[in-house]
């Protein structure tokens, strides 16, 4: 930047600083976050320190006024560690509520003990027994498994099925107790426990097990304590807390995880202990040995639960760690069956997170990238800034309608979000910050890898390549193929994915199974040990279950629940094969774009040749067999329609299996029952056109019994 830009960047600065400053302190409007402004008051700093030319007394800066995990032994989990769902305002949260109350009082008159506690009076709406507010700690989910009262196991969360053994290193936490407490009872009492509740506690510390899931974390002081630390030792400092905390659990040496001196606290008992409410595990934890956050309160109505974050997040400097929101829980335990599951996430919970991190840069630059089904993404090439402890030098703009709708330009000033592990995302421009050389933003008329044609199809927002054989395109299908949820092919990730297609020795997935140590060990990167290993790791996946093996595939709209909903209803790969677009469509929750995309991908002549040519190398896709708990259903085609009272879709779904029952989302004159549940919709109305039994949620669940 020479002189001339200097000044005119700088005058710029303060105009617009002047304008928040104003905003916020004379109007009482806060128009862009602090942390925002305050990366735009450190570009003004570092410029005038470079140009001291051009300070000014009234500038605003003349005031006085943030090892190998494969060597690890995996852990399935006795439960699924799952997601929690965000939410970003009150009004997120009260939509979170409503539909927690279609499902739990699905009738007019509702109970009148709604929204009362345990000990306070009842009151109008809400959810019965209130909420647990807590927390959200940023670090690394673990869970610690006990046996007769002794610690044996301690996971990280992984991926929520499948974790990694990190025992050795958690024991090097002193909040982690390596044998628990026996509470006694008189304390037990205190805290709600009922006697049967305490009798199969005490038989559990005695000879039974017990799980704990917590958060592993670095205190805000220990955590800068040792970042002056390894700077005078001239070692790399630590970029923020929470890659802290899960680097240090990480380390296969449980002398650099004790250097660190985590700390660990509990937000759930994953055994189940009779106990009526969810606060009580976090005092039962307490009683056992563990530490709880102090901080965390119950709630009698989401109001309170409201105003508990938003002093939280006012007052967040005052807690020792990181922590970017709160984790509202019905504390009822008793209602959790009855709300269930949805996707990864429990419904009885929602995570209010605190306003992400924020700072000001320059988009330099605009790049379309090539995904694997074909669609042009763009993505902004920034002048680096460091947000949430993480030097950030891209950011997404996901499609060209975002690119309108935020008027950006390249050379725009902008704001950019980073919260935790969000890929960070444009958020606002500056347009004020303008100096006449910013330019349009335009889509490209062909693919940036292939030169192919590109087109916009009907109802969709994406720019899609329509060149088949695009190299990008088939770049990601293959690491798509290898990837750790699809395939898990150890060692084949995208460099070497990259070099195999570019020597030409692979062109679609079929190939991965013809490669030789002998092709391999020319290649940069291998030895000779190196390349029998990889011809070893693909061969092990040569026989895959027919789940797993069809979402690999990468069909476009079909994602792991989808490719095992079409394994479970066809249940071998002959049969979708096979399979007409009515019956893909007649699959439960299958909609007519994914039906459409999984037929024509099976019936492509293309694919069908792909399959072949699997099969001819040896691939062996394992049919699905499901084994009913009893034939009592067999032959018997349920539809489900509106909200039931004693269980959720997905519970009367595995009973109606279990039973060797069959599933369908569409009521046809081949559909034994139809279950109508409360506010059922078209389906009931079709099921009396057709003269199709229709059940109550009693009859159903004597079907069931």
């Amino acid at each position: 930047m020479d002189k001339e830009q200097a000044k005119k960047r700088i005058a710029k600065l303060r105009s617009e600083i002047e304008t928040y400053r104003y905003a916020y302190h004379v109007l009482d409007k806060s128009l862009i976050s602090d942390a925002a402004l305050d990366s735009l008051k450190n570009e003004l700093e570092k410029l005038e320190r470079e140009f001291p030319e051009y300070i000014t007394p009234d500038s605003p800066t003349q005031r006085v006024g943030g090892a190998p995990l494969e060597k690890f032994n995996k852990v399935k989990h006795s439960a699924p560690m799952m997601s929690i769902f965000d939410a970003f305002n009150p009004d997120d949260m009260k939509d979170w509520e409503k539909r927690l109350e279609k499902i739990l009082y699905p009738t007019p008159t509702l109970p009148l003990v709604r929204g009362g506690s345990k000990s306070s009076p009842p009151y109008e709406g809400g959810v019965r027994g209130g909420y647990y507010a807590e927390l959200k700690m940023d670090g690394l989910a673990v869970a610690l498994v006990y046996e007769k009262g002794q610690f044996v196991l301690g996971a990280t969360r992984g991926d929520g099925e499948i974790g990694e053994d990190v025992t050795q290193n958690l024991k090097t936490i002193e909040a982690i107790p390596l044998i628990l407490r026996r509470p006694a009872e008189v304390e037990l009492k205190k805290i709600g426990l009922t006697d049967e509740s305490i009798k199969k506690l005490y038989q559990t510390l005695a000879s039974g097990r017990l799980e704990a899931r917590g958060e592993a974390i670095i205190s805000a002081k220990v955590f800068a304590d040792l970042n002056k630390q390894y700077k005078k030792q001239g070692r790399s400092e630590l970029a923020n807390p929470r890659n802290a905390a899960a680097g240090s659990i990480r380390q296969l040496d449980s002398k650099l995880t004790a250097e660190r001196k985590l700390d660990c606290h509990i937000y759930s008992l994953a055994t189940d202990l009779g106990l009526a409410y969810h606060e009580q595990e976090h005092e039962l934890a307490k009683l056992l040995g563990f530490k709880a956050l102090k901080q965390n309160k119950y709630c009698r109505n989401l109001d309170q639960a409201i105003k508990f974050h938003g002093y939280w997040e006012k007052n967040r400097d005052k807690v020792p760690f990181e922590c970017d929101g709160v984790v509202a829980v019905v504390n009822d335990l008793n209602l959790w069956p009855k709300l269930g599951i949805v996707g990864k996430g429990p419904r009885y919970m929602m995570a209010y997170k605190f306003a992400a991190e924020q700072a000001t840069t320059v988009v330099e630059d605009v790049v379309w990238q090539v995904g694997r089904t074909g669609v042009l993404t763009p993505t902004a090439y920034l002048r680096p800034v460091k947000v949430y402890g993480v030097t950030v030098s891209r950011a997404t703009l996901h499609n060209l309608d975002e690119i309108k709708r935020l008027g950006l330009k390249i050379g725009d000033t902008v704001i950019i979000e980073r919260a935790g592990d969000v890929i960070p995302k444009v958020v606002k421009v500056l347009p004020n910050l303008r100096v006449g050389r910013e330019l349009e933003i335009k889509a490209p008329k062909k693919c940036p890898r292939c030169s192919g044609g590109v087109e916009k199809a009907a109802g969709e927002v994406a720019l899609r390549c329509v060149n088949i054989n695009c190299y990008a395109v088939n770049l990601r299908n293959l690491t798509h193929w290898a990837s750790r949820s699809a395939m898990d092919i150890e060692g084949l990730g995208p460099k070497i994915i990259e070099q195999l297609v570019k020597q030409g020795l692979v062109k679609d997935i079929s190939d991965f199974f013809k490669l030789t140590a002998k092709d391999l060990k020319p290649l940069e990167r291998f030895a000779e040990k190196s390349a029998e290993n990889l011809v070893e790791a693909i061969a092990a996946k040569k026989e895959v279950d027919l789940a797993r093996f069809i979402y690999s595939l990468g069909i476009r709209h079909v994602g792991e629940e989808s490719a095992l909903a079409l394994a479970k209803h066809f249940g071998s790969l002959e049969k979708i094969k096979h399979a007409s677009l009515d019956e893909i469509n007649s699959i439960y929750d299958f909609g007519e774009i994914m039906a459409k995309s999984a037929y024509e991908w099976f019936h492509d002549k293309k694919n069908l040749e792909l399959l072949a040519k699997l099969e001819a190398n040896g691939v062996k896709v394992i049919s699905l067999k499901l084994t009913a708990k009893s034939a009592k259903l067999n032959g018997k085609t349920f539809v489900l329609t509106g909200g039931l009272a004693e269980l959720t879709r997905d519970q009367a779904k595995a009973k109606i299996r279990e039973l060797g029952g069959d599933i369908s989302s569409s009521v046809s004159k081949n559909t034994d029952y139809v279950v109508a549940g409360e506010e059922a919709g078209s389906k009931l109305d079709k099921a009396k056109k057709l003269g199709v039994k229709i059940i109550n949620d009693e009859e159903f669940l004597k079907i069931i019994e």
